[in-house]
């Protein structure tokens, strides 16, 4: 038997539910980035733990040799070659009897990349990726994944070849720049610029490393100011150079990419970019 289908309600005027946010895209490029470094870090000869690079002195000598190879050198970078024998036989070694050999199959300019994954000891590792990972979700979200890993990347040439050309005649200058200290700066930046009034937590040394929230503008400001200052200070090993320089760029590019600033990290989508208005040393 037919039923008769039952007469549509009549319509009301009300207003349609709001959409729940959509969720915020993983930061799989931070993550990678993360990733690629603690197992380069693992599997050379800083961490300890791979037989092929022996023990004691041995393992000194080839982290000398591992960072030489692998790291980038002012010296290589301005004159577009790697150092010779001459060169070489100049630097001091890590331990007595340690030998640099010559690497002619290295390009300097790829020297650049391979030398943000490799770090000096796993301090120095995780001194970076702790930034890297507190910092780059919030930036990698409104650059896009694309945009983030090429922002990552260029940001860490553009510092490590300022680097080059401040200590082109430096005793600074054959020795190679390991670390993603710069490119881990432009990440600062370009959060400040994107968040300048975001909360972050930091750890007070004065207060017994109570950790106390405070403004981005705040923090990083001061984070900046100390790296800008230390430059002047002498002090070896670290690339304060870099820092700065990747600092700066990172606060332009984003500046000069148009993206709104906002109170805090949210789950929107990554923003459009619009019409622009107008360390070895280690890093």
């Amino acid at each position: 038997m037919a039923v008769p289908a039952p007469a549509p309600a009549p319509a009301r005027d009300e207003p349609a539910a709001a959409a729940p946010p959509a969720a915020a895209a993983a930061p799989l490029v931070t993550y990678v980035l993360i990733a690629v470094s603690a197992v380069v870090l693992l599997a050379g000869p800083s961490f300890g733990l791979n037989p092929r690079y022996g023990s004691g002195g041995d393992r000194v000598c080839a982290e000398q040799r591992f960072e030489q190879r692998w790291g980038a050198v002012p010296v290589e970078l301005l004159a577009h070659r790697p150092l010779d024998a001459l060169q070489l036989a100049a630097l001091p070694p890590a331990v007595a009897g340690c030998t640099l050999a010559p690497t002619p199959g290295k390009v300097p300019v790829l020297s650049v990349l391979t030398s943000l994954f490799v770090h000096a000891g796993w301090l120095h590792l995780a001194g970076n990726m702790l930034f890297l990972y507190v910092f780059g979700p919030a930036v990698e979200q409104r650059l896009g994944r694309i945009r983030f890993l090429f922002f990552y990347l260029g940001i860490g040439y553009l510092a490590t070849y300022g680097y080059a050309l401040t200590q082109s005649e430096s005793a600074e200058s054959v020795r190679a720049l390991v670390g993603a200290s710069g490119a881990i700066a432009g990440v600062l930046g370009g959060y400040l610029r994107l968040y300048p009034r975001a909360r972050v937590t930091a750890l007070v040394p004065m207060l017994l490393f109570l950790p106390l929230r405070f403004p981005a503008w705040l923090v990083l400001g001061l984070w900046f100011g100390l790296q800008w200052w230390s430059v002047g200070s002498a002090v070896p090993g670290v690339a304060y150079v870099a820092h700065v320089i990747g600092f700066s760029a990172g606060w332009l590019a984003v500046w000069a990419a148009g993206l709104r600033r906002r109170d805090r990290p949210g789950p929107a989508a990554a923003d459009t970019l619009a019409p622009t208005p107008h360390t070895g040393a280690e890093e």
